[in-house]
């Protein structure tokens, strides 16, 4: 494997995790700010304002834009599934830090989520880009 390969195999890791977090911390805090209710269309507006929405909407933020960055450069047959981890540490936040019941079949889904992860992650190295000649490297 030469330097820029290790380099963007790396590069590709480490957004990957920004994509997952960014993800999971934003749908978190979100549904943290979010009220029961909204009585009008103007309540979305002014909803955007509080502490725990608003640190949520700039997660999501974040994460559009590091996801993008990922697309940029990884394949897109691999970001999917390696990024859907998000959906499992949501599931667990959900958990822990809202007390949601989560069903045994919710839990079947997460671990058949998880087996794929595995799959796709662990399998062949993810194609990447050369930073200037578009070609795979």
């Amino acid at each position: 494997m030469t330097s820029e390969t290790a380099r963007l195999r790396s590069k590709t890791w480490a957004c990957s995790a920004v994509v997952v977090l960014a993800n999971v911390f934003g749908d978190f805090s979100l549904k943290r700010g979010m009220p029961a209710e909204l009585p009008t269309p103007l309540s979305y507006i002014t909803v955007l304002f509080r502490p725990w929405v608003a640190l949520g909407v700039t997660l999501l933020v974040l994460w559009l834009l590091s996801r993008m960055t990922l697309l940029s450069w990884a394949d897109l047959s691999y970001v999917l599934p390696v990024t859907s981890i998000s959906y499992v540490l949501v599931a667990f936040a959900g958990r822990w830090w809202l007390n949601e019941q989560i069903t045994p079949q919710r839990w079947v889904g997460i671990l058949l989520i998880v087996a794929g992860v595995a799959l796709v992650g662990g399998g062949s190295a993810p194609q990447t880009f050369g930073p200037q000649s578009g070609e795979r490297s």
